[in-house]
């Protein structure tokens, strides 16, 4: 919503997992195995089960559902200038898809119902979403031209089709805000020394940045021996209305570090941030669902669910189950 000095004022709620899932018990146990919901083509492995993921911690509409809550205040430009976080109940008013969302923006109303409130929500946060597209430029994050696909299948399980996968401004404008909240949970942590997992992305190693400085050298385009995410933009910039733009671009992500889990903040490259962490999708990852743990335990003034050795312990375990 808009606030009455001016600027923004982002409420971004997610699912309170914690209340359901508690330490010590099996259901914890098994989604610590897992550490992570698997999605094959036709198929999803949950890391809870669906009377979690698809029942009490799925948004149904004009119904009651806990909630954690990053509330964020930005000015018009853009910029935080606070944030704070608070378990809550949340009521929705609908229940909204990407698609419905993306032709609603582009000028069709009735894509989405037709209540005062949710439009206004919705254009105001597109408002907001064109001004955070900017502040992204400005900090110089990546973003690579990459076709995503997904597959169809026949009655026997067979591949029907291989077919590209769009993103519109609905994927992008929720993606803002998961980053925000993202990143104001890591800002949050360090702030109040709240120990907690940390999605660290290094910056490339140098044999890494020869092999990128050969191949863009080869298109007549610069690139320095210690780039900026900058740098990597340019070239991404450079190139990207060429037909083989999608091969350019992989060899530039493939010059990238892996991200991991870290207990030790040094900062997230790709994404031009200080501090980075996940706290958006504690239904699908366990490194969110310790986060949540972490901040209520600093917020009831308990003792941490995980500290010390334990925590750089959870770091390479969900690293690894990511990978696997």
């Amino acid at each position: 919503e808009k606030r009455p000095g001016g600027g923004y004022r982002l409420v971004v709620a997610i699912a309170d997992v914690s209340h359901y899932v508690k330490i010590g018990t099996a259901l914890d146990d098994e989604a610590q195995d897992r550490g992570t919901s698997v999605y094959f083509p036709n198929h999803v492995i949950p890391m809870l089960p669906e009377a979690l993921s698809n029942g009490l911690c799925s948004l149904k509409p004009e119904v009651d559902r806990l909630c954690m809550v990053c509330d964020i205040k930005l000015s018009r430009q853009g910029r935080v200038t606070g944030y704070e976080f608070y378990p809550s109940v949340m009521h929705s008013q609908a229940r909204l898809t990407y698609n419905q969302v993306a032709s609603y923006l582009n000028g069709q109303t009735d894509a989405v119902p037709d209540k005062a409130a949710v439009r206004k929500s919705l254009n105001v946060l597109f408002q907001l979403f064109q001004t955070l597209l900017t502040v992204r430029q400005e900090r110089g994050a990546m973003e690579f031209e990459t076709i995503e696909t997904y597959m169809t299948f026949d009655e026997l399980g067979g591949i029907k089709e291989i077919l590209p996968r769009s993103r519109n401004d609905a994927h992008k404008l929720i993606e803002e805000c998961m980053l925000l909240a993202n990143v104001a949970a890591a800002e949050y942590a360090l702030e109040h020394d709240i120990p907690m997992l940390y999605r660290v992305h290094e910056a490339p190693e140098f044999s890494r940045i020869q092999k990128v400085r050969d191949f863009v050298k080869l298109l007549g385009l610069p690139f320095p021996e210690q780039p900026t995410q900058a740098d990597y933009q340019r070239v991404i910039e450079a190139t990207k209305d060429r037909l083989d733009a999608p091969s350019i671009h992989a060899v530039l992500l493939r010059s990238m570090m892996q991200a991991y889990y870290g207990a030790n903040n040094a900062g997230h490259y790709g994404l031009a941030y200080e501090a980075y962490t996940h706290f958006t999708s504690p239904i699908r990852r366990y490194p969110d669902l310790l986060l949540h743990r972490a901040i209520k335990a600093y917020l009831d003034k308990k003792a941490y669910p995980l500290s010390g050795a334990a925590l750089d312990d959870a770091g390479e375990h969900f690293s690894q189950t990511e990978r696997r």
